[in-house]
């Protein structure tokens, strides 16, 4: 089988840390407290997209909080590039997934800033089941937003907003993800659109054998916010089996370090299947064009 080649995170000085940069087919998660840099991170390496696949890859928002993730904000500052945010309620048209000349979006914030808790010990019985309603209500524009882009040649999509929880059972968000992780980025192309189109599946059946993608080709960055700000408290916090963490390919900490009378921020690779990676703690800065590695 030929080597697939690597992807790069678009961070000065990662990619040589990590073999060459991330594989294609996996899952990626960055972790780190709020405001350490990682949507800055996750938008370095979907904009990576447009040098080495000639397109950007796309942001699916999963924050509920009423502060917002400045995606927006941080790509115009970072790259010029303007995002095309897809409207949440905008109900999926079957025309035109298979046009090239249409856009499906590359920004979707799903959920919206209702500032609103996510999970089910902050809630009555009557909020979980809205959400879980909600829920049921968006998978339509989720799945349409991925597959969508993938038939356009995307191949790198970034996940971010999920908030820390202590089970992820609890979680909204995580039951979110665990379907986009496992029922469309990493489902054979034809089931994928068998779940979007349903009854509609045999009358655009050449369209879908027309218009098909590999999902071992489509890698996914998860940012994950912690509880811990300190990058010694992430490293020391270990592993559990079945943990999302422990599923993933490679797994980045994020977090604050002292060196001397000051806080500065560094990151770890935690993990890297399959690949040689650093063991350095390395220290990274922020600016208006976003990570580098010190």
């Amino acid at each position: 089988m030929m080597a697939r080649t690597r992807l790069s995170t678009g961070v000065p000085g990662l990619d040589e840390k990590l073999g060459g940069g991330l594989l294609p087919g996996t899952l990626t998660v960055v972790v780190g407290a709020s405001g350490i840099g990682k949507t800055q991170l996750g938008l370095q390496f979907a904009h990576a997209g447009q040098e080495q696949e000639a397109r950007p890859g796309i942001i699916f928002d999963m924050n509920a909080r009423v502060d917002s993730q400045s995606h927006r904000e941080y790509a115009e500052r970072m790259f010029s590039w303007r995002l095309t945010e897809v409207d949440p309620e905008r109900p999926v048209s079957l025309a035109g997934f298979f046009d090239a000349t249409r856009s499906h979006g590359d920004y979707l914030h799903v959920f919206g800033r209702a500032g609103r808790r996510v999970t089910r010990a902050d809630l009555d019985f009557d909020a979980w089941h809205d959400w879980q309603a909600q829920l049921a209500r968006k998978l339509g524009v989720t799945v349409g937003f991925f597959y969508g882009n993938f038939v356009q040649g995307v191949r790198r999509a970034v996940i971010d907003g999920i908030e820390p929880v202590d089970r992820r059972s609890d979680s909204i968000q995580f039951e979110l993800f665990e379907y986009i992780y496992h029922q469309i980025l990493r489902k054979d192309a034809e089931w994928v659109a068998r779940d979007l189109l349903r009854e509609h599946y045999r009358a655009n059946a050449d369209s879908v054998a027309r218009h098909t993608y590999d999902p071992a080709d489509v890698a996914c960055a998860l940012l994950y916010t912690s509880h811990e700000m300190m990058l010694d408290q992430l490293i020391e916090r270990g592993l559990d089996d079945g943990d999302l963490l422990a599923g993933a390919n490679t797994l980045i900490y994020t977090g604050k370090r002292r060196i001397g009378d000051t806080l500065g921020r560094a990151l770890w690779i935690a993990k890297h299947r399959g690949s040689t990676c650093s063991d350095e703690i390395l220290p990274y800065s922020i600016d208006d064009r976003g990570l580098s590695l010190i």
